[in-house]
């Protein structure tokens, strides 16, 4: 187990200094629903969760910027001038540390001195639970606290979407840095990607425990299908916009859809319309349902947004659909759907506490029998946004 005096020995040792450094934290997360909602105008509900991105920092007295991860050692300290932070394959995962100081030295803020920062993540490789903008949003504290810097947090959230967008070359939302920026403990929150508006709703569990399995499916057709699924739903908007003055899916209600839907020429297009438009209204709902304590409702809309990604928006896949469908089956599990862009990855299940290790072992035998290997599970709590850690901890 990897606690504060670990990391921070960890860094010691691998920097060669006795100075005692300061520590952050940024989380990882999960989306509860409204999948494939956020480029169709509407919104999403997701949390920051108590996986994350560790970063051990000081400030140096040169211009030297030295990056080590505990999770990549045999790559070693990678090393880099604070006069040249262009993006450089070799240096692998520390371009996305260097890509959020090149965005904050581009957008004014002083960065006199380089740094020693040790980062250590714990979410899984791969797991879909966005260990990228976690990184973003540890670097982003660690220089706004170590250089006592002025800036706004959804400034900072833009600039991480900004590294993902401009410096690495991924045409990814807002979501995932605004989830690990902003997030609150035991609240999820019901995001407006158009607007950026947002409104917390408390994740009362009562007994019961979010947990995440990983169907450890290599997500190799996310990108294509991903860009599919986009242009499909531009195709039934245009279709919609030769009589209705609307900018995007999100902005219709379900009725509305049904009574104008007709006007989308291909079958295909229209069904992930149809998913769009409605996977936005139990988004809608899911804030009203949690914040009256309705947790068993907020299960059913998890189980509903499901069987529209499997049928509507078809992303999900023979592996999530066994996950989702053996959880649905198992007692004390209130509801279970996939998460993030589908195709593999991972899904979620909110289940009575008494019933966890039972969950596990029933799925991990349907699912190992019917795919030749388990999937993984993670028990998580739903934590605060990123920012420096002040109290001892333990991972």
């Amino acid at each position: 187990m990897m606690t504060q005096p670990n990391l921070l020995q960890n860094f010691q040792d691998i920097f060669q200094t006795t100075e005692t450094p300061r520590s952050f934290f940024a989380p990882g997360r999960i989306n509860l629903i409204g999948e494939h909602t956020d480029y169709n105008g509407g919104h999403v509900f997701p949390a920051a969760i108590s996986l994350g991105t560790y970063a051990i920092a000081r400030k140096r007295t040169d211009q030297s910027l030295r990056f080590y991860s505990i999770n990549f050692p045999d790559a070693g300290i990678i090393e880099c001038p604070l006069g040249d932070l262009s993006f450089n394959p070799d240096h692998d995962w520390a371009n996305f540390p260097k890509g959020m100081i090149q965005m904050f030295l581009q957008n004014g803020f002083s960065i006199p001195t380089g740094m020693d920062i040790l980062f250590y993540g714990d979410i899984p490789n791969g797991a879909g639970l966005s260990s990228s903008a976690s990184i973003e949003m540890a670097t982003g504290v660690v220089l706004e606290e170590l250089f006592g810097l002025e800036i706004d947090r959804v400034q900072m959230i833009r600039l991480g979407q900004k590294v993902e967008n401009d410096y690495i070359g991924v045409n990814s939302g807002i979501m995932d840095q605004f989830a690990i920026g902003k997030g609150k403990k035991d609240h999820a929150m019901l995001l407006d990607c158009q607007t950026l508006e947002f409104h917390y709703a408390p994740v009362k569990l009562n007994g019961y425990e979010i947990v995440i399995i990983n169907s450890n499916k290599q997500r190799t057709l996310a990108a294509s299908k991903y860009n599919e699924r986009r242009s499909e739903c531009e195709q039934a908007l245009a279709d919609l916009q030769k009589e209705l003055p609307i900018n995007s899916l999100g902005e219709l209600t379900g009725e509305q859809f049904e009574q104008h839907k007709h006007l989308i020429a291909n079958d295909i297009n229209r069904k992930r319309a149809k998913h769009a438009v409605y996977e936005n209204e139990r988004t809608v709902q899911a804030l009203n349902e949690l914040q009256q304590g309705h947790i068993e409702a907020f299960g059913n809309l998890m189980n509903a947004s499901h069987v529209s990604l499997r049928d509507d928006y078809e992303v999900t896949g023979a592996e999530l659909d066994k996950i989702a469908e053996t959880a649905w089956d198992h007692p004390g599990v209130i509801g279970a759907r996939m998460t993030g862009a589908g195709f593999g990855g991972c899904a979620i299940a909110i289940v009575q506490q008494s019933q966890i290790d039972r969950f596990k072992e029933t799925l991990t035998a349907t699912y190992s029998k019917n795919f030749g290997y388990p999937p993984s599970f993670y028990e998580t709590k739903i934590s605060d946004g990123a920012k420096e850690l002040v109290e001892e901890w333990q991972l």
